[in-house]
């Protein structure tokens, strides 16, 4: 991964330019396992979608990947159907978008969270690291046991990403603090086991941790209910999750992914569509915290000054959030 993102670093960005009229435009997006409504990565990419459709009056055609071997047709099918842009969510699309970009030179491919290195390939991703060390801060703050924990789902370099980075921005409030840590599974079903998701919080919980954050798709659902039966505290990720158990929820952890499927959609449509590479982090708005109704309850005004305190140094560079792809 490391290798590929610095080769496109280097790689020149090509625009495709001209707008699009309405008539002639056709979207197109891909969601991967777990499905759009997964509350959670997938369903952020839907919002994005969904606002571009309710802001120009222009429909989309989708396609939801349940097993692996759809993400290549899916891809090829998108075209074949007349997709202008094809909008590919999750790592695991990337061998699917090379290919077809390949074979469809003509077309653009958005592809989130991986990157991809073509003329016709724009790859999205995002500084995790930062985000999850601002939650970290505050299940640090938020916690009286000293221990929390984290629930990734697919252990991937990726959910490694958030894992240290959450570490990283726990032990920055409490350096004495101890972190918990379990992966759902090695294989895409660790996406969407809400079960696994609860027993492995329970055990957490059993072993004194009192906040939990859970980076791990649609199985993070089982994560925030356990949270609730056990009366302790959970974090949500990607979306804001907040209100699924309101006062549960400590925060979430905003990663952006309608924004930037909502910006690569704009883009194609007016003619400001490039190629190449996007990394979005604080400093972009591209990752982030949530505040609102659902935690005011949970969320204490000095956890909130203290993530914020925290994102102006990190963006000021006084603060270095390791970046697991980097070690």
């Amino acid at each position: 991964m490391k290798q590929i993102v610095l080769g496109v670093l280097t790689a020149s960005i090509i625009a495709f330019t001209g707008p699009v009229q309405a008539d002639d435009f056709t979207p197109s997006i891909v969601f991967d396992m777990g499905g759009k409504s997964d509350k959670s990565f997938n369903e952020a990419a839907y919002n994005g979608i969904e606002k571009f459709k309710e802001e120009t009056g222009i429909d989309y055609i989708e396609y939801e990947v349940t097993q692996v071997s759809q993400r290549e047709q899916a891809a090829d099918r998108m075209v074949r159907k007349g997709a202008d842009i094809v909008i590919a969510i999750g790592f695991a699309q990337a061998s699917a978008v090379e290919k077809a970009a390949k074979k469809y030179p003509n077309t653009k491919f958005t592809l989130i969270d991986m990157v991809v290195d073509l003329p016709n390939v724009q790859s999205i991703v995002f500084r995790e690291e930062q985000g999850s060390f601002l939650v970290g801060i505050a299940a640090a703050m938020a916690s009286k046991t000293g221990k929390v924990g984290f629930i990734g789902g697919m252990d991937i370099p990726l959910i490694r990403k958030f894992a240290l980075g959450y570490k990283e921005g726990v032990k920055h409030a409490n350096p004495d603090a101890e972190v918990i840590e379990n992966m759902t599974g090695t294989t895409p079903d660790a996406w969407n086991n809400p079960n696994e998701g609860s027993e492995l919080a329970t055990s957490q919980f059993d072993r004194g941790a009192d906040v939990i954050f859970a980076a791990a798709g649609g199985t993070g659902i089982g994560v925030y209910q356990s949270a609730a039966d056990s009366q302790k505290l959970a974090i949500g990720v990607d979306s804001n999750q907040d209100y699924l158990h309101p006062g549960v929820m400590l925060t979430s952890m905003l990663k952006r992914v309608d924004v930037a499927v909502y910006k690569a959609l704009k883009s194609a449509q007016d003619g400001t569509w490039k190629s190449g590479i996007q990394v979005l982090g604080l400093a972009e708005d591209g990752v982030g915290f949530s505040v609102d109704q659902w935690n005011e309850d949970v969320l204490t005004p000095e956890m909130i000054a203290a993530m914020n305190k925290a994102k102006e140094e990190i963006i000021a560079g006084k603060i270095k959030v390791t970046n697991y792809m980097d070690k």
